[in-house]
């Protein structure tokens, strides 16, 4: 059900304040509607598979790596990285490509930042669609450590000897693979740094309920604009609860509310990949 990778037809290096430098890629047609395509993590960077659900014959897709994630510099930098300083690094990348409005498509932890944008720039969106969505709230943030200690993490994720930082990623690594169900290779070499630095950036975010406790991300639902909203989550998802795909759509008026019975929290789940790609036409064909 997934697309051709089509090679980036443009690729942007922005500064913006506080040291880091964006990596933003485009994709599909120049000439076409514009979508933003929101990783999650925060810190796992805009990966092949998300751009793929998009037709690239139609859309004008923009894959921009938050800070500290991706091909981002300084990659897991943690300072002047927070959820404020996300949200204005969207609208600066928004006026730097010259777009009015555009569909703003998330995924886990990248739903949590689309529908904060959304409340906080509701010009620029022109629909959402949420997959596995997030509240960042604190009861969700403890189901998802369970045994592990967070502040213990992040210690050991900023140890001065590689072993440490290296172990306590392995763990982090585990649990993951454990609540959504996947079964990858376990990281080594370079693979291992990356999920360093990238799990750097999480805890620091995690740590501190991910700037998104005051107003909460259901409060801040009361701000975001009447435009097409669809959520697509699976009901056995152990990272991100469905009860929070619930809340939201009670929350945000008009939105739909899709589940699935088997995906859990795997975005390359095929049934997750057909119903992202299935939503994604349905804004085409509407015009969103």
């Amino acid at each position: 059900m997934l697309f051709a990778d089509t090679p980036a037809f443009a690729s942007h290096a922005l500064p913006v304040p506080g040291g880091h430098v964006l990596s933003v890629q485009e994709f599909g047609r120049a000439d076409g509607p514009a979508a933003v395509v929101l990783h999650g993590g925060p810190g796992s960077g805009c990966s092949p598979l998300l751009r793929r659900v998009f037709d690239p014959a139609h859309w004008r897709i923009i894959c921009p790596d938050q800070r500290g994630a991706g091909a981002s510099r300084p990659r897991g930098g943690t300072a002047n990285n927070r959820s404020a300083e996300l949200l204005g690094d969207l609208e600066h990348i928004r006026a730097q490509l010259g777009i009015a409005r555009w569909v703003v498509v998330g995924g886990s932890w990248g739903a949590s930042l689309a529908l904060a944008y959304a409340a906080a720039a509701p010009q620029a969106v022109a629909a959402l669609l949420l997959r596995a969505s997030f509240l960042a709230r604190p009861q969700d943030v403890a189901a998802f450590f369970g045994p592990l200690s967070l502040e213990q993490l992040v210690a050991e994720l900023d140890a001065p000897d590689a072993a440490t930082r290296e172990r306590a990623a392995l763990a982090w690594w585990r649990r993951e693979q454990q609540l959504a169900g996947t079964h990858a290779a376990e990281p080594q070499g370079e693979a291992l740094a990356a999920q360093v630095d990238r799990l750097r950036v999480q805890a620091h975010y995690l740590r501190h309920g991910c700037w998104l406790q005051s107003p909460t991300l259901l409060e801040r639902c009361e701000a975001v604009p009447r435009v097409p909203v669809h959520l697509i989550h699976a009901r056995d998802d152990r990272v991100c609860p469905p009860e929070g795909a619930m809340l939201l759509q009670r929350r945000l008026r008009g939105a739909t509310l899709q589940w699935l019975d088997d995906a859990g929290h795997d975005a390359a789940h095929p049934t997750m990949v057909a119903a992202m790609v299935s939503a994604l036409e349905r804004y085409a064909q509407c015009g969103a």
